[in-house]
């Protein structure tokens, strides 16, 4: 079956990725661009704007865990904060892999789906490793503040080791390459962006 193939707008978070898979696996079409809305850029494809529904990316979460376990779930999940380039269209991918052979599709290393993905999702993780040992604050006023500019987005994989050595602490890290913080008040932590 021949699918049509477009260009899916969405606000760029992982429920609004989400969100696009929904659609796009309802209505039979195939992404080949993913674009936040503020991207500019113009694309030969016909163009759909999918607005975020928290509804429709739990569904979607929930299947992956379903479809092909809960390391797939995770490998999707932390893939999208990689900076892999596209890393949309092969996170497409790997969901229609892991729909079609299960959880035994996030242990083909020979898929080369699998592997970029995996590749990706492991520079992530040392990246932050690597950060966790090397971020530095410094007191402004009663508050820890820190600046990392990482390649991929850290920080929700920072958060729970920051949070749990500085519970009663108040703190800020800021990622300048995405423009996000995370911020930690007792008891209260978020990021944002």
């Amino acid at each position: 079956m021949v699918q049509t193939q477009v260009c899916c707008r969405y606000d760029g978070t992982f429920a609004g990725f989400l969100s696009c898979v929904f659609e796009c696996y309802v209505n039979k079409e195939e992404p080949v661009e993913f674009y936040p809305h503020e991207d500019e850029r113009l694309s030969l494809y016909p163009e759909r704007v999918i607005a975020t529904r928290q509804d429709r990316a739990e569904r979607v979460y929930r299947s992956l865990a379903a479809k092909f376990g809960p390391a797939g779930q995770r490998l999707v999940a932390r893939g999208f904060l990689t900076c892999l380039e596209n890393r949309e269209v092969w996170l497409w991918q790997l969901i229609l892999l892991g729909d079609r052979r299960g959880p035994v599709v996030t242990r083909d290393l020979t898929h080369p789906v699998v592997d970029t993905v995996r590749k990706a999702v492991r520079h992530l993780e040392e990246e932050a490793h690597l950060l966790t040992g090397f971020v530095r604050f410094s007191e402004l006023e009663g508050v820890l503040v820190g600046e990392i500019s990482p390649k991929n987005r850290v920080l929700p994989l920072l958060r729970p080791h920051f949070c749990g050595r500085y519970p009663q602490e108040q703190f800020l890290l800021y990622d300048k390459t995405h423009r996000e913080a995370l911020i930690h008040v007792p008891g209260i932590m978020y990021i944002l962006n």
